[in-house]
Order: C-alpha cells, then sequence, then structure tokens
C-alpha cells in the first residue's frame, strides 16, 4: 500500500457568485493523491485543496512536500496493522527536515496535502470522514447534526444594499438562522447601513456577525467598536492586523459582544500568542482558525489542546473556510459549529444538503464527500 502519485492544479476563485467581480487575483491548489488501494475496481484517491480567501500553493506542493511522500517508505505512511494510510506519520514525513518557524505559506501547502490523505485514509477505510477521525482518534460518536451559518456579504461595486439584502434572504430561504457580512471597506457610516440591511433578513442583528478583514487599527478600531456596540451582533471578527495582539485587546476590554479572531494565524505558536497577548476571553469569543492553513489537522489539533488546557470550550471552535473538510472536523472534534459559503468560492461554493433551523447533516459517503457535490467533483475529476 503506497501513495503512486500526487497531481496538484491552481485554479482562480471568486468571492462572489458572480466571478466577473473582482477577488484581487484569489486562487487555491486542488490536489490528488492517488494510491495503489483499489476499491470497486478504481484506484483510491484522496482529494484536498488549498481552502479559500488566499492564493494556491503549487510550487510548494510540487517541489517540497509531495516528493517527499513519494520517496518514503510503506513503512512510514502505514498505521501499526499495515491496514491503511496514517495521516499523522504522512505528516511527519512531509515536515521531515522543515526548520522551526516560517510558518507563512508552507502550512497551507502541508494542510492541502494533509486534507487529501485524510480523504484518501477514510476511503480506504470505508467510513466518512467524521467517523474516520472518531476511530482514529478514539472518540465518542459524533452529533447526528452540526450548527453551520452562511458567510458572504462582500461589498458590491453598485447596487451595494439591494444586492446584499437579497443575498442574506437567500441565505434565509435556505434555512440558516444566522449570517455573516463583511465591514471596513466602506466608511463606517456605509457600514452601519449595511449591517442594518442585513439584520432585517435575519430576524434581528443579534444573529449577524460582521467580519472586518483586518482593516481597523489603534486610530479607529475602538471607534468602530463603540458604533456597533448597539447591535449587540453575534461576533465582531478580524477587527485588525492578525499580530497587532494590543489592538485586539484595547477593543476586547471595552467592547462587551464576543469577538472572533484567529483566522489568519496559522500555527500553534501563532495561536500561544493570540492566547496569551490578545485579550480574549474565555466563554465569550469565538476562534476561527481555519485547519488546512494550520497545517491541516495535526496542527489544528495542537491549537485545539492548547485552548481547551487554558479552560476554553471547544464550542468556541469555528472553523473558517466553509467546506466539507471543516464540517467533518466539527461533528468529530464537537466544535461549535462550521461556516459555509452558499453563493462565493466556486466551485466549493453551496449548501451540503437541507439546512434545518441552522443546522446541517454529514455526508455519508466514505470520506469527505467531494464526490457527493457537483461542481467541485467536476474540478477534482479535471485534475486526475
Amino acid at each position: 500500500m503506497r501513495i503512486v502519485d500526487i497531481r496538484e492544479q491552481s485554479i482562480p476563485i471568486s468571492r462572489y457568485r458572480d466571478a466577473g467581480i473582482p477577488s484581487g487575483g484569489l486562487t487555491t491548489s486542488l490536489v490528488a493523491v492517488m494510491t495503489d488501494v483499489m476499491r470497486a475496481g478504481a484506484p483510491v484517491i484522496g482529494y484536498g485543496f488549498a481552502s479559500v480567501g488566499r492564493f494556491a500553493q503549487g510550487g510548494l506542493i510540487r517541489e517540497r512536500f509531495a516528493p517527499r511522500l513519494l520517496k518514503a517508505g510503506e513503512a512510514d505512511l502505514l498505521n501499526r496493522d499495515g491496514t491503511n494510510l496514517d495521516p499523522f506519520r504522512a505528516w511527519d514525513v512531509m515536515m521531515a527536515g522543515e526548520k522551526l518557524g516560517g510558518h507563512g505559506e508552507r502550512c497551507v501547502a502541508v494542510g492541502t496535502l494533509d486534507m487529501a490523505i485524510w480523504d484518501a485514509a477514510a476511503k480506504i477505510a470505508d467510513l466518512p470522514l467524521y467517523r474516520f477521525i472518531c476511530e482514529r482518534l478514539q472518540q465518542a460518536s459524533p452529533p447526528p447534526r452540526i450548527a453551520v451559518y452562511a458567510s458572504g456579504g462582500y461589498p458590491y461595486p453598485r447596487d451595494d444594499l439591494a444586492r446584499l439584502s437579497a443575498e442574506i434572504r437567500s441565505f434565509a430561504d435556505l434555512g440558516f438562522t444566522r449570517a455573516k457580512i463583511k465591514i471596513g471597506g466602506a466608511d463606517l457610516g456605509t457600514d452601519l447601513r449595511r449591517i442594518e440591511v442585513a439584520a432585517k433578513q435575519v430576524a434581528n442583528s443579534a444573529r449577524l456577525a460582521v467580519d472586518a478583514m483586518n482593516r481597523y487599527d489603534a486610530t479607529n478600531a475602538s471607534e468602530v467598536a463603540v458604533a456597533l456596540a448597539p447591535f449587540k451582533l453575534w461576533w465582531f471578527e478580524d477587527i485588525c492586523d492578525p499580530h497587532d495582539f494590543e489592538t485586539l485587546a484595547s477593543v476586547a476590554a471595552r467592547y462587551d459582544g464576543p469577538i472572533a479572531a484567529g483566522e489568519a494565524l496559522f500555527s500553534v505558536q501563532e495561536a500561544r500568542l493570540l492566547d496569551w497577548h490578545g485579550g480574549l476571553r474565555r466563554g465569550t469569543d469565538i476562534l476561527l482558525f481555519d485547519p488546512v492553513h494550520c497545517y491541516g489537522l495535526p496542527g489544528y489539533l495542537k491549537i485545539i489542546d492548547h485552548f481547551v488546557t487554558k479552560d476554553w470550550p471547544r464550542q468556541a471552535f469555528w472553523p473558517h473556510g466553509g467546506h466539507l473538510f471543516g464540517f467533518h472536523l466539527v461533528a468529530a472534534l464537537r466544535l461549535g459549529g462550521a461556516e459555509i459559503t452558499p453563493a462565493g468560492f466556486y466551485p466549493f461554493a453551496g449548501v451540503p444538503s437541507i439546512i434545518e433551523n441552522g443546522h446541517v447533516a454529514l455526508p455519508e459517503a466514505p470520506g469527505i464527500g467531494f464526490e457527493t457535490h457537483d461542481d467541485a467533483w467536476r474540478a477534482f475529476r479535471a485534475l486526475v
């Protein structure tokens, strides 16, 4: 049993349903990890991608991390029984020889391959990924459904308020009870009007989160927090530069509502700095680390372990990304809930199944379940 080939392709990806609206040239990497294991007359292939909102990692994947997996011996990649791939051992192979530090973009390359390896291993075991993870980590049976929210609300270049209202209305029509929109790209008055418009479509502002996309700094973050306080928002996300812990702590000391942070921090070392210096409050605030961007599941587990040992509840974790891999982790690890991007980030946009009162059931197909998602499956099939 071995990995016989690894393929990568970089593709453009848009924040909007309309890919013609500029999104800053965002891309992502698709990967296929091909094994010599046969199921139903075909080789088992694990699929992964570099999450959303950033850029493809093709060079690092092709030149640095994939070759290590392809050169590894069977004993370096298999579980003790030799019956399946061991994603944790594969992770060690990818990280062999890496120096401490350097958490910039290599973590995304490793996380992309890690996703595909977990997909392949779960398929070999003939289990949906969340059940496979529960068995591998000796966790209790997962819940039948997980909480989800709809993410979108990027500013439109024209007719913004009308199009925003229609977008959030469409989320509510799908069964979502909570949503998230973007702020920080316009003047404060415009952003407050966006919040008012969106909140009307999800019953009230307490069911609405806002993502500032790290736009504020020490000169204006507190002013914005004061203006947002009356809305009693579900949460206030990515307030300032991810490493500006001083500004974040200053806002946390003055803003009573939940703050969400961590999406743009990519290692357990950075997560510890956020915990020590960011002023976040246990039992109130939200942790948004992206499992793919944090070196995959092994790196994400290190982050969870750190916060749990500091008395943070697992329900504080709502992983960034809005894709099927995150759904499985939320179920297996009993986290707070998952993000879904119903409109943007094709080919990974869309709803995995029927949303009922803000909750969704997990796919029962072996692995992550990309084969059940028409657009994603079409993209992966083109890769192999």
